[in-house]
């Protein structure tokens, strides 16, 4: 892929590993995250990756195989996927736009091929087909409230088929089918309101200049990265490993229809969610910035353990997924931990071979789980106490 030219605008900073390609900041990320939350800039996601699906059973198609119900989405709706393997776990997180003639994957770019090849397998007969086209579309994220907002920001934005490309986030709030676990009250979600917005990728250059100019300006992925955070808004390429379940994401809000049918993994979703418990969960920290070290992903979070008569020992249970510095909060994070990490147990993070204290703000509480409140029967030969 092409060098964008975002990165050529004064004072980039280009970031690296997941988001290589794109600036990570233009030189302020804290006044970047202030006018992004504003609604005032953009940023530049020209890294993403975009697949088209065409053909008149690419929704019923798409609906059989993923976590959410895509059957009856409208021209101009948005809706998030997920592609689970047999045992529920997540492979792939999609967000998906249709625009009544062609449905819109935007995916990270180091997802697109296995999306690709796995989709391509899944044909059989049905009147689908599949095509890369990062090359000729780019994706531009924005927090904008509403349309008009966005409508504010002038932005190129692509319509091949008559019907505005813009995927309008939907973790802000719960979908129909859904389940949240987090607390309801005060979720940080309601003041997320991020869009991404597929542009023809020649017309990047032309938006440059125009944030060289000023109008709009430009933030870099730390200032969205830490606002995400905020939001608890988990992403696949940093939150989830070989053994994520959606639930421990608290994803079942945005990206799972709980009554859809049957799909691969379904099977997991209802028994967990009904029966069950997630093996872990996604909590944020609060980190105490005293030393300005901030953890970096899979850096270890440990507990203490405090046993009578003795020294207090440290467990590792979990690791860090994201951190930032937010322009509000400070540093904060986002990580997974066993579920059955008391929530007023004291942490810390093992960071640049620092110990960092650490506050826990529960997102997925230890309960999460077992709606269907089925009792449990005892066990065979179990005696009271």
């Amino acid at each position: 892929m092409t060098t964008s030219p975002f990165l050529a605008l004064p004072a980039a900073v280009a970031a690296d590993g997941l988001d290589a390609g794109v600036a990570a900041h233009y030189g302020n990320p804290m006044v970047e995250q202030r006018r992004l939350a504003a609604g005032t800039a953009i940023v530049d996601l020209s890294h993403r990756g975009v697949l088209a699906v065409t053909g008149p059973d690419r929704l019923s198609w798409l609906n059989s195989m993923t976590s959410q119900r895509l059957d009856r989405l409208a021209p101009g709706e948005s809706s998030e996927t997920l592609v689970l393997d047999g045992n529920g776990r997540v492979e792939y997180d999609m967000r998906v736009l249709d625009d009544g003639v062609t449905t819109w994957l935007l995916l990270e770019a180091a997802e697109l091929p296995g999306v690709q090849a796995w989709l391509l397998k899944m044909r059989f007969m049905l009147r689908v087909e599949v095509t890369d086209e990062s090359e000729n579309y780019a994706t531009i994220g924005a927090m904008a409230p509403d349309a008009e907002a966005l409508a504010a920001l002038a932005l190129p934005v692509a319509a091949p088929n008559g019907v505005p490309l813009v995927w309008v986030d939907p973790w802000t709030a719960v979908t129909p089918g859904g389940w949240q676990y987090a607390s309801a009250e005060g979720h940080p979600a309601s003041d997320w309101h991020w869009q991404e917005v597929l542009v023809p990728r020649t017309a990047l250059p032309a938006l440059a200049e125009r944030v060289a100019a000023g109008e709009p300006t430009a933030a870099g992925i730390l200032a969205v990265e830490a606002l995400r955070i905020a939001a608890w808004r988990p992403r696949l390429a940093l939150e989830g490993d070989e053994k994520t379940i959606p639930h421990e994401l608290d994803w079942l809000r945005s990206a799972v229809h709980l009554s859809k049918g049957c799909y691969r993994g379904q099977e997991t979703v209802a028994k967990v969610h009904n029966l069950g418990h997630p093996p872990r969960r996604l909590v944020m920290l609060h980190l105490d910035g005293s030393d300005t070290i901030l953890p970096v992903h899979g850096d270890e979070v440990l507990a203490e353990k405090v046993r009578p008569e003795s020294e207090a020992e440290w467990k590792l249970i979990g690791q860090i997924t994201s951190a930032a510095i937010h322009h509000e909060l400070g540093p904060i994070a986002l990580a997974v931990v066993k579920r059955n990490v008391p929530l007023d147990v004291q942490l810390e993070v093992h960071a640049h071979g620092e110990k960092v204290a650490a506050a826990q703000q529960a997102i997925v509480p230890t309960d999460a789980g077992a709606a269907a409140n089925v009792p449990r029967l005892p066990r065979l030969g179990a005696r009271g106490i």
